[in-house]
């Protein structure tokens, strides 16, 4: 069997004719394999979906408990058939519950990234390297210019920050799956044991969180409305960056913005979010880690999926790994 015969690209995603189902559709499908729960990879509407039990606890939580006909959840490394295929799911270190998704068919084996990072991370299940014959990587950051720094030394930026203002309310912009539990666990590694007080928006997610076992401490709703603007001088506060950009953002005294994001690495991005704290934290591989996994997983071939496509392929052709990009669109950076 030939790999694009096992899974090809279709508009709405990634399908295996032979299994009759899509990985990460954008759009409803009869049977969908949900790699994590980032709405760009995971969308309501779907007739079944298969995923991990914490990605369709996710899933419920963002999009109401019936945003499928039915679901199956998959503990990591167990095998299941689907119509003479084989799927299982492995971690993927990206957020709680994320998984690559390796289909088997005929002796072939695919494995579908999905989003992934290796470097450590207490909130999410460490990546696992899956041998296979096809890999299908992501290229959020598949750039050589992208090398992300250790993320204790960005948080020591804020913690320094905090020192340095002690007057000012310090707003962290991060994305409310992944990258908001991430950034408050990180916090506390480093020491930090005040309260964090969090948007309203993180609170669901955050306190599932912590009902599987992540301890992020004293969290408090950052809500305003019997308060004053001086009961938060020197806190912390954690929200999703659209919320920065509306009037709760400004009723907290002489706040400073910060971004955990890989994208801070790019000046302009944070010049143009007015943000004063640029924190380079990401919940994606940068360029060394990509090419990095790849080599060790020494697959027959590569597909290049959402991001910098080219740049990557090219690298592979350049070692002698046979590439191609996917050109799938839809799926964008929410947990950068």
């Amino acid at each position: 069997m030939k790999p694009d015969q096992l899974l090809r690209p279709m508009p709405a995603g990634l399908y295996c004719p032979a299994g009759d189902f899509y990985i990460d559709p954008v759009r409803p499908v009869a049977r969908a394999l949900i790699t994590h729960g980032h709405s760009d990879h995971a969308r309501a509407g779907h007739g079944a979906v298969l995923a991990t039990r914490e990605t369709l606890d996710i899933m419920g939580i963002r999009y109401g408990e019936d945003f499928c006909g039915s679901m199956q959840a998959a503990d990591f490394g167990e095998r299941i058939d689907l119509n003479g295929v084989t799927v299982s799911f492995h971690p993927a270190g990206h957020v709680l519950g994320s998984a690559q998704i390796a289909v088997e068919k005929d002796g072939l084996r695919i494995v579908a990234s999905g989003d992934y990072k290796r470097g450590a991370d207490p909130t999410c299940t460490a990546y696992e390297p899956v041998p296979c014959d096809v890999f299908i990587t992501e290229a959020t950051f598949g750039l050589p210019v992208f090398h992300h720094p250790e993320p204790k030394a960005e948080m020591g930026k804020l913690l320094t920050s905090l020192r340095q203002f002690p007057e000012r309310s310090h707003l962290v912009g991060a994305y409310s799956l992944g990258k908001s539990q991430r950034v408050i666990r990180l916090l506390r590694d480093c020491g930090y044991d005040a309260p964090i007080y969090i948007h309203g928006s993180l609170a669901r997610l955050c306190d599932y969180y912590v009902s599987r076992g992540i301890d992020l401490g004293d969290l408090r709703p950052a809500t305003l409305e019997k308060g004053d603007p001086t009961d938060f001088r020197g806190a912390v506060i954690v929200g999703p960056p659209s919320a920065f950009a509306d009037r709760w953002a400004r009723r907290f005294n002489e706040p400073l913005i910060a971004f955990a994001s890989g994208w801070m690495m790019v000046r302009q991005r944070a010049k143009q979010g007015g943000v004063e704290l640029p924190l380079v934290i990401s919940d994606h591989c940068d360029w060394p880690e990509v090419t990095e996994t790849i080599r060790e997983l020494a697959p027959s071939e590569v597909w290049v999926t959402h991001g910098r496509e080219e740049a990557l392929v090219r690298w592979c052709e350049l070692a002698g790994v046979p590439a191609r990009p996917l050109h799938l669109v839809g799926y964008e950076d929410e947990g950068d």
